[in-house]
């Protein structure tokens, strides 16, 4: 569809702000990323609903991002629309002694403390995830032996015909690093978790623990999307990467960490070519040495140049 129609549109509705040509690379973690046709920030549900009637009247392609910490976009960039949930979306409450409510722009980080302020354990894993909760609850995030299919009670979802429906946990089919939502897209819009009491100090020091432990081991001052590649069965993907001898190899202004072989950085003015081919190097690398193949645990989307 040509811009000014799809702007002509867009501007009829009451969709929240949009923007055309946005660069992702304002938007994403690694800070990389080519221009969206059109980037909209709703700010309520009805929003959510009317683009979705949209895009499926006029079969427009619609992705949506949070913090985009969890996402590599093409050189290229994105055609169609993106969906941005983060700040604009973030609101939390308690439902009753033992639930809390969060929608899906909220930072997982935020939601976890905000539980673990108010005596609720169970999200302290969370503390170390960078995403949202909307992207939590689509890939089943998880961290220190713990995952979002743990707490998660239920979802509420914008389906691409814009009705809202509740899906349970069971509904979700989660597994490792997956929930259905990855196999049949639809817009979290809020996640209401099953917590228990806990002791806030405990919890609190715990966490620290895990926050120092972070601080020695990854690269938190440079841009990254956290862990590339999900763990094979039985082992740890940034072992098998330090291994083979990738840690510190460079591509354009990409590098494989020097401190952690399962996270790529952004040196200062990588592209997004430069990160993914990295992330062949070391596919290929790890299958031709161990036989393993490396699945990306991060979402890569968009065009090439």
């Amino acid at each position: 569809m040509e811009k000014h129609i799809l702007q002509s549109l867009l501007s009829k509705h009451e969709v929240g702000a949009v923007f055309f040509d946005e660069p992702m690379s304002k938007h994403t973690t690694w800070k990389v990323g080519g221009p969206a046709d059109v980037f909209v920030v709703p700010t309520k549900i009805e929003h959510i609903q009317r683009l979705m009637n949209i895009c499926t009247d006029h079969a427009l392609p619609w992705h949506v991002i949070g913090r985009g910490s969890n996402l590599l976009v093409r050189d290229g960039g994105i055609r169609g629309v993106v969906i941005k949930l983060a700040d604009n979306f973030s609101q939390i409450s308690l439902e009753n002694d033992f639930c809390v409510r969060a929608e899906s722009g909220r930072s997982y980080v935020s939601c976890a403390n905000f539980s673990m302020r108010n005596g609720l354990s169970g999200l302290e894993f969370a503390t170390g995830i960078p995403g949202t909760v909307g992207g939590a609850v689509m890939m089943n995030a998880g961290a220190h032996g713990s995952e979002t299919k743990d707490v998660l009670l239920h979802a509420e979802i914008v389906e691409a015909d814009g009705t809202i429906s509740r899906l349970s946990n069971a509904d979700l089919h989660f597994e490792y690093r997956y929930s259905i939502l990855k196999d049949h897209p639809r817009i979290v819009v809020s996640a209401t978790f099953q917590l228990k009491q806990g002791d806030t100090e405990k919890m609190l020091e715990t966490v620290r623990g895990w926050t120092k432990r972070r601080q020695t081991t990854q690269p938190l001052q440079l841009p990254s999307c956290g862990s590339v590649f999900r763990n094979p069965e039985h082992t740890h993907a940034g072992f098998l990467i330090e291994q083979s001898g990738l840690k510190g190899k460079k591509i354009g202004g990409a590098q494989i960490s020097e401190l952690h072989g399962n996270f790529i950085v952004n040196l200062g003015n990588a592209r997004a070519s430069d990160i993914l081919q990295l992330i062949e190097l070391a596919q290929t690398t790890i299958l031709e040495k161990y036989g393993i193949s490396l699945i990306p645990e991060v979402r890569i989307v968009g065009e090439d140049v």
